[in-house]
């Protein structure tokens, strides 16, 4: 981590330590040590989420790569041209973002933190490095909330029961007493905000809480990011939500409700795969849905399916039957194939996942 932070830094961390007795790293969110120790070694890291990156990957990798930053070290950050959809793209563009890694930096590199990725084949490396061993002997700092995480770094800090990785950066540079200005603090609320669906899931504990106050007393712009995240659509978005509507279905009496969008689709609204997420929502948002699903051909030739379940219905043992996890509740998983093959596959298994949770649970 930096080791002379800036002006506004050391400003913060007069704050930090004068309310120190506040700002608490609650139990479970302790950083192993040997965490802490690697990423202090690091002089040239490269610092990555996951591919189609959301808010808390992106958040959680500039905010890390940010905290990183000193005389002493040069972070670069792996985001591929195409990575970043329409609607996110102001949390790149919005302020001081390390540089972006090329194939040298990575061949460079004296270490890597991955944030926010269950799987290393996940990691958003590009597709020139996908195949290639990018890490080639060399440390990686693995750092997530998805319970179905392999534990593929050398170390691991990994917290199932966080609600989002920026919550977990958050309590790490609590207990570092790193400066946190206004950019970093609003990198980390939106991860925060998204991955709650605004305070609404049953993730978003005490320590969300915690941490979302602290970042906001630390500059985070809580009306941008509302009007940003929750309000804001480009005319292609808005045309792609057509489509998921319009393709919205129910199974099962209503307790199984999905949707989808074909590769030629998304392209006549505009849209590309890094602008496939939240759509999710649409069919989630069904009263007596229990299991959503949205199949999305983002990718001509492949499909990708996010799983989302409700009440005592989790998710994550039915993406993990295609070869996919995340969370109890929130995963994902792709297919080769277009949607209507992926549907023909899926479908079935998930009504018979559905008759695991009697409808009382």
């Amino acid at each position: 981590m930096c080791e002379k932070p800036g002006a506004l830094g050391v400003c913060f961390m007069v704050l930090v330590s004068v309310k120190q007795e506040k700002l608490f790293v609650p139990h479970g969110r302790e950083v192993p040590a040997d965490v802490t120790e690697m990423l202090r070694a690091m002089r040239t890291p490269v610092v990555m989420s996951h591919v189609v990156p959301d808010a808390d990957a992106l958040g959680s990798m500039i905010g890390v790569a940010l905290a990183m930053a000193s005389p002493t070290c040069v972070p670069k950050i792996s985001l591929p041209e195409g990575s970043v959809s329409q609607r996110l793209r102001f949390l790149v563009d919005g302020g001081p973002t390390p540089p972006v890694a090329t194939a040298e930096d990575f061949a460079a590199a004296d270490g890597f933190v991955a944030l926010d990725t269950a799987k290393k084949p996940r990691c958003n490396v590009g597709p020139a490095l996908k195949d290639a061993d990018w890490s080639s002997g060399r440390p990686i700092v693995n750092i997530d909330h998805h319970t179905s995480n392999t534990l593929f770094g050398d170390t691991n800090w990994v917290v199932g029961e966080a609600c989002s990785t920026c919550e977990m950066v958050y309590y790490m540079l609590v207990a570092e007493q790193r400066p946190i200005d206004a950019r970093i603090a609003s990198l980390l609320f939106a991860g925060i905000q998204t991955d709650t669906i605004g305070f609404s899931l049953p993730t978003a504990g005490a320590p969300a809480f915690q941490a979302a106050a602290a970042l906001t007393a630390a500059g985070a712009d809580v009306g941008d990011l509302g009007e940003r995240l929750c309000r804001s659509q480009t005319k292609s978005e808005f045309d792609l939500l057509r489509v998921i509507y319009a393709n919205t279905r129910t199974a099962a009496n209503g307790q199984l409700a999905y949707s989808s969008a074909t590769h030629d689709e998304i392209s006549s609204a505009g849209c590309t795969a890094a602008d496939i997420d939240d759509q999710i929502n649409v069919p989630r948002s069904l009263d007596g849905a229990r299991l959503a699903i949205l199949f999305t051909e983002g990718t001509q030739g492949q499909t990708r399916m996010n799983f989302r379940g409700a009440g005592a219905v989790t998710v994550v043992e039915l993406a993990g039957e295609f070869g996919g996890g995340g969370h109890s509740q929130a995963a994902g998983a792709i297919l080769d194939g277009g949607v209507e093959e992926a549907m023909r596959q899926v479908l079935p298994a998930a009504e018979a996942h559905l008759k695991k949770f009697p409808s009382g649970s």
